[in-house]
């Protein structure tokens, strides 16, 4: 995920040692305040994009005062254990740290820096001549001082200051590393796993590298975004906030199927980064979510926004969240349910079932065909009701403009700012419990019918009823004159509405920690 903050490489030799124990690769800019919350008693933090790369090099920082390695190094090792501190210091001390560079595609320092001194020495010896050495000698030193060397992309014949490359030995010009990372980069979004140019070498290019050969500040931008957004995702505490145009990440100390709360606030469930989707469980959402892809021609024919009266069948076209319809036609005005497209009535009685499927006439089926037919309508029963509440939800989005005109007009009529903020209030519990009744039914899909499923049909039934009255108050038009009743009747049905989806949950996650939910197999 990029990021408008920009991170600042450190380029600088004087300031990265040898062995970069001391400095680190990328430096933050100032740290703004934190973001911490607390979601239904699950602790996190909000990390803005500056705070993201403190923390990368505080995690460095922890490790290098253990390995005391170069920071560089530090860095691509702790990305190959996916930024798991613990296990990486495990593996280092284990005995077998030649195998432990070979797999993280890394030139084993201790050999590295023996070469390098190796190297240094032999270079002293050849320039170590005395002043009386002879006119041939000197001009045999300068000859090989001027010798070209060739590079192995190019394969043109380059001054030895020009040419440059990795642990593993691989000479390249400057012009050639720089056109084949801006490549890298910019084309196939790499960052982590750049690897030396060379034929069949899988050494990685490390930080300092990267940003001493690339000359583009917009390449060089990008790369640290990659390194940021790559620590981000391979951290299993981090996760970036799913919100469009959001760069911040949550950091949390365990990981677990729970909410979290953006500081832009978007509410997410952390372990998969889907919308809080209580009280069904990651895995079987991601089933729903990929069944309904699957039947997608099925799921575009339950999404169409229009339905025929059940009495006169003239084309009706939704446009609330409320399920209440009232046909236009004069000579109809038959009063139905968007949803079973049966008589409106009933809906408000306990023993009423629109929400529950008959799962005896299913088990009566015998052909092959017959089966198959009750499969399906079970699943539009499921999937109808799930893709209602979510177009439902859509519009009571929507009805955030209507209540605030009904707010400044009721502050009109004498009432204070601090009085009408209950119709704000009654619309955040109407799309919360919309947003919980869409995923009762992907909850109620999986489940297998016993006494604790009906207990959950019933209260899931009572949640929906409250929220159809609490939708139907708020859309309708208020005026002056009834203010004080209808003030009234909303508070009740969204204390109502609040209390049985605390019922609800309540009973469900009583049941995830009895072990008391069975559920359908081959779905």
């Amino acid at each position: 995920m990029d990021s408008e903050e920009d991170m600042n490489f450190d380029e600088s030799e004087e300031e990265m040692s040898e062995d970069g124990d001391d400095h680190m690769v990328m430096e933050p800019e100032v740290s703004s305040t934190t973001f911490e919350a607390q979601d239904e008693t699950f602790p996190h933090m909000v990390l803005a994009p500056d705070q993201i790369v403190q923390h990368m090099i505080d995690c460095i920082k922890e490790v290098n005062t253990i390995v005391e390695l170069p920071a560089t190094i530090t860095r691509i090792l702790l990305n190959h254990f996916r930024w798991d501190k613990e296990k990486l210091i495990e593996r280092y001390y284990d005995g077998d740290q030649a195998r432990l560079f070979d797999e993280a595609h890394i030139v084993n320092p201790g050999l590295s820096r023996a070469s390098s001194s190796v190297a240094s020495t032999s270079r002293n010896a050849v320039t170590s001549t005395t002043p009386s050495s002879s006119t041939k000698s000197c001009r045999t030193r300068s000859a090989a001082v001027a010798k070209n060397f060739d590079c192995e992309i190019c394969f043109s014949g380059m001054p030895a200051q020009n040419m440059t490359g990795l642990e593993c030995g691989h000479l390249f010009c400057e012009q050639c590393w720089n056109d084949y990372l801006s490549t890298k980069i910019l084309h196939e979004g790499m960052g982590q796993t750049i690897s030396c140019p060379a034929h069949a070498c899988h050494i990685l290019v490390d930080d300092v590298t990267v940003m001493r050969l690339v000359r583009e500040p917009t390449v060089r931008l990008k790369y640290q975004h990659l390194i940021t957004n790559s620590f981000v995702e391979c951290n299993r505490l981090l996760r970036w906030c799913p919100a469009a145009d959001c760069g911040c990440a949550v950091k949390v100390t365990y990981v677990d199927c729970k909410p979290v709360t953006c500081s832009c606030g978007h509410r997410f469930c952390f372990r998969c980064g889907e919308v809080w989707h209580d009280p069904v469980k990651c895995y079987w959402l991601k089933k729903w979510v990929k069944k309904c892809d699957d039947d997608s021609e099925t799921s575009n024919w339950i999404a169409a926004n229009t339905k025929e009266c059940p009495k006169c069948q003239v084309t009706i076209e939704k446009d609330g969240g409320c399920n209440h319809m009232v046909c236009r036609n004069q000579s109809c005005k038959t009063d139905f349910c968007w949803v079973c497209l049966g008589p409106w009535d009933p809906h408000g009685s306990s023993w009423y079932n629109c929400n529950r499927f008959d799962e005896d006439a299913a088990v009566k089926a015998r052909t092959a065909q017959e089966v198959s037919r009750a499969a399906l309508q079970r699943y539009l029963h499921y999937c109808n009701r799930y893709m209602n509440h979510m177009q439902s939800l859509k519009f009571e989005n929507k009805l955030y403009a209507k209540v605030k005109e009904k707010m400044e007009e009721m502050q009109r009529h004498n009432m204070s700012w601090i009085e009408v903020q209950f119709l704000k209030k009654a619309v955040d519990i109407l799309c919360l419990c919309r947003q919980t009744l869409m995923f009762t039914y992907v909850f109620a899909f999986y489940l297998k019918k016993n006494n604790q499923s009906i207990i959950f049909e019933d209260n899931q039934r009572d949640l929906e009823q409250a929220t159809e009255q609490l939708s139907e108050y708020l859309e309708r038009d208020i005026t002056s004159d009834m203010l004080v009743d209808i003030k009234q009747k909303v508070q009740d049905k969204f204390r109502y509405c609040e209390s049985r989806r605390t019922v609800l949950l309540g009973h469900v996650h009583e049941g995830y920690e009895k072990e008391l939910w069975e559920y359908q197999s081959g779905l």
